[in-house]
């Protein structure tokens, strides 16, 4: 009986660290994808005004219909609106994008992705498409889609998060 006992009490310690093996521990597989992206993606977008948040601001202008106010594109891609502000200077300066009166508000201004903008962006997006499909090799093409789609609704999730996080923890 004593044997029984301790091979029960054994499976259970087992169990409980299968459940907390790194590997499947979701804050490790964020920061191991997060780091590896970065490192793949940096040159990507290396001779871009702005890197990464240069890029980001122009899929965020790419994909929209409207054009966005400064501030909602700072909330869109989230950047403090400072920062934004210095960005787009940049962007601007290298004919990525160009700035017009709100016509609906005077007092903001629309951003509006160039010619030249869409062009450099379709040029970024071919080099940083092969940077993803290094690092995705071990995907097929639906596990790739499939993870592209959950990805983008936990991102969702989380910039609601920051955008409007929980008043209760105030």
């Amino acid at each position: 009986m004593r044997v029984s006992a301790s091979a029960s009490e054994n499976k259970k310690p087992r169990a409980e660290a299968d459940s907390l093996a790194l590997d499947t521990d979701l804050g490790w597989a964020i920061r191991m994808v997060s780091a590896a992206f970065r490192r793949v993606a940096t040159d990507s977008v290396a001779d871009l005004p702005g890197g990464a948040r240069g890029y980001l601001v122009l899929v965020a202008l790419a994909g929209g219909s409207e054009p966005p106010s400064q501030l909602a594109l700072a909330k869109e891609v989230s950047l403090d609106r400072t920062v934004m502000t210095y960005l787009l200077d940049d962007l601007e300066a290298h004919d990525l994008v160009t700035r017009r009166p709100d016509p609906r508000d005077r007092r903001a201004r629309q951003v509006l992705i160039t010619d030249t903008g869409r062009a450099r962006l379709a040029q970024v997006r071919g080099s940083l498409g092969a940077a993803e499909a290094r690092l995705l090799t071990d995907l097929n093409p639906k596990d790739t889609e499939q993870l592209r789609t959950l990805l983008a609704r936990v991102a969702q999730t989380a910039q609601r998060e920051v955008v409007a996080p929980d008043e209760s923890e105030c």
